[in-house]
């Protein structure tokens, strides 16, 4: 696969938030439509809902692509939660490991004034995880 993460740039600077440019970057690789899954994470962005009380918008972006590759959508006998909790952990496991948090306002250094990484930093970082961890790019 060819790096997407100069695309996710693209999409900010389009005006999709910072879920949504990594969501919808690689949305064709777990079957979703860009229309739906812009929808499903317009309400992560700035660590949810705006507020950067929550956890980054790009890494909970990378975190719904996990459970679209991960989950198998077994209704009747869920059974795919801890091959999704997996991959879900690695990516907070190695974004934590880079920028020291995955919490929004730490990152923006709201209380501390130190900035960790930038919204476009995340948005690379993130899509660079998607691409090792989800699809061996």
């Amino acid at each position: 696969m060819d790096t997407r993460v100069e695309k996710t740039l693209e999409k900010r600077k389009k005006g999709y938030n910072c879920a949504q440019a990594v969501a919808c970057t690689y949305c064709d690789m777990v079957g979703v439509d860009e229309k739906t899954m812009f929808q499903m994470t317009e309400a992560l962005g700035a660590g949810m809902a705006g507020t950067m009380e929550g956890p980054c918008g790009a890494v909970s972006a990378a975190c719904v692509l996990a459970s679209m590759k991960g989950s198998t959508g077994n209704l009747e006998a869920p059974d795919s939660v801890k091959t999704t909790y997996k991959l879900s952990s690695k990516i907070l496991e190695k974004f934590s490991e880079k920028n020291q948090s995955v919490v929004c306002k730490e990152l923006k250094g709201a209380k501390t004034g130190k900035v960790l990484r930038s919204c476009p930093g995340c948005i690379q970082d993130a899509a660079a995880l998607v691409e090792e961890l989800l699809f061996d790019a």
